[in-house]
């Protein structure tokens, strides 16, 4: 008996096998768009690990200096006086258009140092003259084939933009032979060392705890990216359900039946739980499979974007994992027990003898769309009671989560209301009867219409944030990159005589110069710059003291950037620690796409105290029509590389590229969001189409001619499509805001102004009407070609 029954359940698909088709391919891209942003994340956080273990220096306690400099004699007292250290020097290089983050250790006391390929390298083959630096192939590949650099060992798992060598070679290579970044403490330690405070009072003990690391500064651009991918999966599990649901109402004759012929209940809903556990398991297999097709395709831009924003080391290539295979397919079981719950329920706690049919079904929806409403609106309260109570980013994405479910629950109620509106205004029976089967038809096509809502809000809300970051960005770089010309010199020697030879050719020659310190605990830049009205008129300041520029001359006060003004809470007026130097901050500026905290001070005041730092960078001010003149003649003055002068427009046109990169992963996402919600209105449609005839037959018999019908399908579905995105755009709003002024904080550190794009919003309602139009296209191209008879037939099938 259960044999039979199982076959016969199976029957229904082999008589409608585009709702198989529907089925499988909504859970399985349910399933790929949350397994792909899984499988990101995954390779990013393996990343992060790996790159831990191989700098194995970031699970020791440390000791630092604000300043990021310690002297070498120092750490002689300290080793004379029996601590166990190792000694760590850090800094950038700048070779080309790559940047070399360089790490020098003592190898001979360092904890670990990174393999090659497997192979362990011995201390005597970095040591060997002149020195070896260890890099993965991608860092290798990024650095000019003539760069003046010791030869390189491949060492794969060490993170992109980072060499590791000699600390005797990393002092060559960044001229700083008399001092160190920090220094590790060793895990064996005498007993009853002198205290720190007698011997080097200015070094501070630092814990790895306190150390941030790369998996906690991308903590929330993940959190942004699981999102993302909830979203996906819930607009993908929208198809799914109501397929299924409508599976199940128009199975119930064959239920009823197989019940009425002894199969027990218990035995019927194992069946039907068995045959959704088998179509979860194929649709969630081909889901992964197109995870990882996604996956790989955007890692890429995922990789620049994480090293742009916070400077975090991922490798661009994707491996495949078996806890990111066991999360697709848990997913996908879950998804299938969520979209078929309903359905079994119903099944097992209706009447045996109650009627099947789209009618009762609809009716049944449409008895819940009050209550889904009330919900709807607890979901949205809960959201913004939660962005009070919860912290950071946490009550931020509650707040969203609220708003977009709360929404998408409350549409069904929304629409129908309009619809009834709007229905008051007709008197023709014509138009009566079309308002009417609106409203008839709701009900089955509520769950795609949910799908489009977060789809077009999300597109709005994410294109309003991204649009208004882009259009800040551009001011912002109008305002930071006054300079016509930018110079690198080869070393300090070539930069002062380039300098002197400025001097009578140029208007002015701003010189770029900073020393490594430590702020907040993280390393960072203390920027020195000259007294020019090019700073005073055009530096972006988002808040600043009285007289700023001239106290700034004086060194009298710093300027630093919204990052650290804002995960410090240090603003102006308050005081600020840069190492042996306290002083008061006078302003903090914008500084988009930097990951790191940073500091300004005037010029002079910083050479007073950081006399050694490097003076090969330049900003050149001259007159745009001479700077193409004058880059050539200083090319070949000094025979300079064509990478070391760079004019105003191609640093600008870099930091544009990078900051498309940046987003590149959202707008996808939200392509394929969009591409969804238009497959569910395709596939509702599609799924309803044999249960539409029996409500169009009587019209059709009235006069009403199957051309005019199969137009009515069409703006039937259109004009749901226009009243869902016209909701969708104050919901698109709301999310933009929350994005801007609550996640964009915490994610990155900056506020950014919010801008409206009404032309985008004009083209994304373009685009509903067009998705609402093609969705119906197959459907009213079937009943126009649809044989009279078969709609007379309908009299006589149909009780």
């Amino acid at each position: 008996m259960n044999r039979t029954a199982f076959l016969a359940l199976w029957s229904h698909w082999r008589r409608q096998p585009l709702q198989l088709l529907v089925l499988v391919l909504g859970l399985s891209l349910a399933t790929g768009l949350w397994s792909a942003v899984q499988a990101i994340n995954g390779q990013a956080r393996a990343s992060y690990a790996s790159a831990a273990a191989q700098l194995a220096g970031n699970q020791l306690d440390r000791l630092t200096t604000p300043s990021g400099r310690i002297p070498l004699e120092t750490y002689a007292e300290l080793r004379r006086a029996g601590w166990q250290l190792s000694p760590v020097l850090t800094g950038r290089m700048r070779l080309g258009d790559a940047r070399l983050r360089l790490i020098g250790v003592d190898v001979l006391s360092y904890p670990v140092i990174p393999s090659t390929g497997g192979r362990e390298i011995a201390p005597d083959e970095i040591l060997t003259p002149p020195g070896r630096l260890l890099a993965s192939a991608e860092t290798r590949d990024d650095l000019p084939e003539d760069a003046d650099l010791p030869p390189l060992v491949l060492a794969p798992d060490l993170p992109p933009g980072t060499a590791f060598t000699d600390i005797a070679t990393a002092a060559r290579l960044l001229n700083r032979p008399r001092e160190l970044s920090y220094l590790l403490i060793l895990p064996d330690q005498p007993m009853g060392p002198p205290p720190l405070e007698e011997i080097a009072p200015d070094l501070t003990h630092q814990p790895p705890s306190n150390q941030a690391d790369a998996a906690q500064l991308t903590d929330s651009f993940h959190l942004n990216l699981t999102a993302f991918g909830l979203l996906s999966f819930a607009v993908g599990l929208f198809i799914v359900h109501g397929t299924v649901g409508l599976a199940f109402e128009q199975r119930r004759p064959l239920m009823r039946t197989l019940r009425a012929l002894g199969l027990p209940r218990r035995n019927l809903t194992a069946l039907v739980m068995g045959e959704l556990l088998v179509l979860a398991l194929v649709a969630g297999t081909l889901g992964l499979a197109l995870g990882y097709l996604i996956a790989a395709a955007l890692l890429p831009d995922v990789a620049a974007t994480l090293r742009g924003l916070y400077g975090a080391p991922v490798a661009g290539g994707l491996t495949l994992r078996p806890l990111w295979v066991a999360s697709g397919l848990g997913m996908a079981l879950l998804g299938t027990a969520i979209a078929g719950a309903q359905g079994v329920w119903r099944l097992t706690h209706m009447p045996l003898l109650a009627s099947a049919g789209l009618v009762g079904w609809a009716d049944a929806a449409q008895k819940s769309a009050r209550i889904m409403a009330l919900s709807g609106i607890a979901l949205i309260v809960a959201g913004v009671l939660a962005a009070f109570l919860l912290p950071g980013l946490i009550g931020g994405f509650a707040l969203l989560a609220g708003l977009l479910m709360g929404a998408a629950l409350t549409l069904p109620f929304l629409l129908n209301t309009a619809l009834a509106l709007l229905s008051r205004t007709s008197r023709a029976p014509a138009s009566v009867w079309i308002w009417a089967d609106l409203r008839a038809q709701l009900p089955g096509l509520s769950l795609a219409l949910m799908a489009l809502l977060l789809a077009l809000a999300t597109n709005i809300g994410v294109g309003t944030m991204v649009s208004s970051f882009r259009l800040t960005f551009t001011g912002w770089l109008d305002q930071r990159l006054m300079s016509e010309l930018y110079l690198t010199a080869q070393d300090d020697a070539q930069g002062a005589a380039i300098a002197e030879w400025l001097a009578p050719r140029a208007d002015a020659v701003l010189p770029i110069r900073a020393a490594e310190i430590t702020l907040a605990g993280q390393p960072a830049q203390l920027y020195g710059v000259a007294d020019h009205a090019t700073y005073r008129d055009h530096w972006p300041l988002v808040a600043r003291t009285p007289d700023l520029w001239d106290r700034l001359a004086r060194g009298e006060t710093v300027i630093i950037n919204e990052q650290l003004a804002r995960s410090a809470d240090i603003w102006p007026g308050e005081t600020i620690d840069l190492g042996n130097w306290q002083i008061e901050v006078g302003g903090v500026y914008s500084d988009y796409g930097n990951p790191a905290p940073e500091a300004i001070a005037g010029l002079a005041p910083l050479l007073d105290r950081y006399p050694d730092i490097e003076n090969r960078r330049f900003g050149i001010r001259i007159a745009p029509d001479r700077a193409d003149a004058l880059a050539r003649d200083l090319r070949a003055a000094f025979d300079l590389p064509d990478g070391a002068i760079t004019d105003q427009a191609g640093v600008k046109s870099l930091s544009l590229d990078i900051f498309e990169k940046t987003f590149v992963v959202t707008a996808a996402l939200n392509v394929l969001t969009l591409g969804v919600a238009s497959f569910a209105i395709l596939t509702s449609l599609l799924t309803l189409w044999n249960k539409r005839l029996p409500h169009l037959a009587p019209v059709w018999a009235l006069g009403m001619t199957r051309a005019r019908l199969a137009r009515l399908e069409v703006l039937r579905s259109v004009a749901l499509a226009g009243l869902t995105a016209v909701l969708a755009l104050p919901l698109g709003l709301i999310l933009a805001w929350v994005l801007l002024a609550v996640i964009n904080v915490q994610a990155f550190g900056w506020r950014l102004p919010m801008h409206l794009f009404p032309l985008d919003w004009l083209w994304l309602f373009l685009l509903a009407l067009l998705a609402g139009a093609a969705a119906a296209a197959i459907p009213a191209r079937r009943l126009h070609r649809l044989p009279p008879a078969a709609l007379l037939r309908i009299f006589a099938d149909e009780r």
